[in-house]
């Protein structure tokens, strides 16, 4: 049987997940993926996933490519990866791709969407998918302050020091923020992301929403290129990844 590249579509709750990529003795999205796979066809194979998501993290729509030599029919890939995965990962698209697509490199845009539950109790049933805020927020500040976030940066300042990526030069094509009921909305839609990127912009915005840091600082923060000048990291859990788009959506 020839080769055959697999592009997957799929959902996962990262509750309990230590991040997507494989790590040794952790349960991670990655490796629950290539046991299925493996489990399916006999063969081992190397998922590749449209970026990696941290541990807690979520996905409504994450995508993967692999190789395999497998016959099964692309219709019944979805309902078979299911039937050998974990509940807290579902797989509801499968298409079969040319053998150099690759689901990292060529990804066009990507939106993530992180929430706020915003109260001063917790909801014990959303504790998983959101940032427990209890403190008053200035919405119409951190709405302003949004907007100094569209475009091109170098978005250094706010991505994590344990980042070794070299080119940290990024573009935001959409960034929405609502709040509905208690939860506070924060979607944002680039050509690619840093590590703790999508977060320590949330966190910043936060500390802008408590009159912790002036809107008009933003700028300043994004040219000095220092960690140390934007806020605080947001909790993993209230992130999720959103959508994945290629050229041919």
């Amino acid at each position: 049987m020839k080769e055959r590249n697999i592009k997957l579509e799929l959902s996962y709750d990262g509750t309990y997940f230590h991040g997507f990529q494989v790590q040794p003795n952790q349960r991670t999205v990655q490796g629950e993926l290539q046991k299925a796979i493996e489990k399916l066809t006999g063969s081992s194979v190397k998922v590749i996933g449209s970026g990696r998501t941290d541990a807690r993290v979520h996905a409504r729509k994450q995508v993967c490519n692999f190789i395999t030599h497998s016959s099964i029919p692309i219709s019944k890939w979805p309902n078979a990866i299911n039937s050998v995965l974990p509940e807290d990962i579902v797989v509801y698209s499968a298409e079969e791709k040319p053998i150099t697509f690759h689901s990292r490199f060529d990804v066009k845009k990507k939106t993530y969407r992180y929430t706020i539950y915003n109260d001063q109790f917790i909801d014990v049933f959303r504790r998983h998918y959101t940032w427990h805020y209890p403190y008053p927020l200035n919405m119409n500040e951190m709405i302003e302050a949004s907007r100094f976030f569209l475009g091109e940066h170098d978005f250094t300042s706010f991505s994590s020091v344990k980042s070794d990526i070299k080119d940290r030069v990024r573009t935001i094509y959409h960034f929405d923020l609502w709040q509905e009921g208690k939860e506070i909305y924060f979607q944002i839609t680039g050509n690619g992301f840093l590590y703790n990127m999508v977060r320590i912009i949330v966190g910043t915005l936060v500390e802008i929403g408590r009159s912790k840091i002036k809107k008009e600082e933003i700028p300043k923060i994004l040219a000095k290129r220092d960690r140390n000048l934007a806020g605080l990291t947001a909790p993993p859990q209230g992130l999720i990844l959103w959508d994945v788009l290629y050229s041919d959506n």
